[in-house]
């Protein structure tokens, strides 16, 4: 009996879900019943894109057409033609009591461009007909920076700021993730979006409703910014990372210690993904050093055996409902609720580094950076102990451990390759006042007796704009280089030239000319950011 009393319950929970699910529809259905349909296309002459998921790079210019069809005559105000760029987040809270989860969601536009709309594209009566067509051209240019208010919380330096205001790129969307016209995992959870697209208003005045939205529709598509690489992360006082690791390396179970290894790496060089649109399917590679050196207790020991070595990428996502002062730190998401963090692992490699070469060495051939180099003048510091422990490093040679004793020692070095695999789809380094994604480059080996060694550094992922955009970005270059030299030239030699700034401010430059080719849409952007709670059983 309490069976069948199971199975009924769940045929009616069934049941009634099926008939809320027709009701929703027809209310849908009598929602949209006579409202204009929208129908945005892009324009690309060029048959070799079309196999392509769209995708535009810092500096391309988006251009399409707008057709509005109406079922029935159809009064309107206005139509909003915008170019958007919006991030969603959402971060849930563990409470005190077990039966309840806190939610937190936060949605930032950090971008609109707005398309002005020539008043002859429009009918005279402001009224659609039925059964025609109205088509309403637009055209965008994608920025390579967002304006200062797209960023207008506090953050603690500047270039925490710089770095708020470089346009990120499309994450989240499984539409749109993926190279050419393969859609790839972008390894983004589902509590994070970074989301582009054309977006349609059609809007009236009703009376005491006031302004009502007829009719909206977005078209997405996917942003691939070009990124430049930027300086390395500082990871001293960081235990996310650990780029130098000592380990006692043992002759055996009982048998004592043969020696000390030490292992170093550096952060590698930047990875560089091809621009958006392209047809190059190239590796995607870069190389890693390790660097080794066994300290022998005894004169007579020798060097340990290695063994293989594995290389991975960590890739992590981290999002916040309320926007960062500072670059996430992993170590502050306890204190800090509104943070939140996915990480996925990729493997990449596996080596067999036994057959590496060990040089050996002397305390007289003890390598020590500051000794080796040319003595300079008392007045240069860049002989600091940092800058000789890299040069020490690129010359192979780690600094004694700790257990080191005047005498013989052993050094190695290792050149690891690094490659993205093509089955996923990774994005540039990028931090957002929301969303930020980071990746870390792990090597782990083993040592013969049973010891294993790991390093952790981070590595950047850079990109490359497309060939469009960048054409566009030296046109523009070459029109403010002559725009500056027209102001300087018609100002008087008895003063000092103004600014850029002062002569836009002046008149003699108009906002117009300040920006680059068909950027003509380009509004202040939203910057608030909204947030709403909520707390569930």
């Amino acid at each position: 009996m309490p069976s069948s009393s199971g199975v009924l319950v769940s045929v009616q929970s069934n049941t009634m879900q099926s008939i809320g699910n027709q009701i929703g529809y027809k209310v849908r259905n009598m929602a949209q019943h006579g409202q204009p349909a929208i129908d945005i296309n892009l324009d690309d002459s060029n048959e070799q894109r079309q196999k392509f998921v769209t995708s535009y790079s810092s500096m391309d210019s988006i251009e399409g057409t707008v057709t509005i069809t109406a079922a029935h005559d159809t009064s309107f105000e206005d139509i909003d033609i915008a170019f958007i760029g919006t991030s969603q987040t959402i971060v849930d809270r563990m409470t005190t009591t077990p039966t309840m989860t806190g939610r937190t969601e936060a949605n930032h536009r950090f971008l609109t461009l707005r398309q002005p709309i020539n008043e002859a594209h429009f009918p005279s009566t402001r009224v659609f007909k039925a059964g025609r067509s109205y088509k309403f051209p637009f055209t965008f240019t994608i920025p390579s920076q967002l304006l200062p208010k797209a960023c207008a919380h506090n953050v603690v330096a500047d270039h925490i700021r710089d770095t708020h205001l470089s346009l990120p790129p499309s994450l989240g969307d499984p539409d749109l993730a993926g190279f050419g016209g393969t859609l790839l995992d972008d390894m983004a959870p589902d509590m994070s979006k970074i989301i582009y697209g054309i977006k349609v208003r059609i809007a009236h005045t009703r009376g005491i409703e006031g302004i009502v939205v007829l009719a909206e529709k977005l078209k997405k598509v996917r942003v691939k910014p070009a990124f430049l690489e930027q300086p390395p992360l500082s990871i001293d006082h960081n235990d996310e990372y650990r780029a130098r690791q000592e380990k006692t390396i043992k002759k055996g179970l009982f048998k004592g210690k043969l020696g000390t290894l030490t292992a170093r790496t550096t952060q590698p060089q930047h990875l560089v993904l091809p621009g958006a649109r392209s047809i190059d399917a190239k590796s995607i590679t870069t190389m890693a050093k390790l660097v080794l050196r066994f300290d022998p207790t005894d004169e007579i020991n020798a060097p340990p055996k290695l063994g293989s070595l594995a290389t991975k990428m960590k890739v992590s996502t981290y999002y916040a409902s309320a926007p960062r002062q500072n670059l996430p730190i992993r170590s502050n998401f306890g204190f800090d609720l509104s943070q939140g963090v996915y990480t996925e692992s990729i493997p990449l490699s596996s080596l067999c580094i036994a057959s590496a070469h060990w040089e050996k060495h002397n305390a007289t051939s003890n390598y020590s950076a500051t000794d080796s180099l040319v003595r300079r003048d008392s007045g240069i510091s860049d002989c600091s102990a940092a800058s000789d422990a890299e040069e020490a490093f690129a010359a192979g040679i780690l600094p004694a451990s700790k257990d080191y004793k005047q005498g013989t020692f052993y050094a190695a070095q290792i050149l690891v390759p690094i490659t993205l695999p093509m089955n996923k789809n990774f994005i540039p380094t990028f931090h957002s006042c929301l969303i930020s994604r980071t990746y870390t480059f792990a090597l782990q080996f083993s040592v013969h007796g049973g010891a294993r060694m790991q390093l952790k550094v981070p590595i950047q992922i850079c990109a490359e704009g497309s060939d469009t955009g960048n054409e566009n970005a030296r046109a523009r270059s070459v029109e403010e280089t002559a725009l500056r030299a027209a102001v300087d030239m018609y100002t008087p030699r008895s003063v000092a030239p103004p600014s850029f700034e002062d002569a836009r401010r002046s008149g003699s430059v108009s906002a117009r000319e300040e920006l680059p080719p068909d950027y003509t849409a380009f509004a202040p952007p939203t910057t608030r950011y909204r947030v709403s709670h909520s707390i569930f059983t």
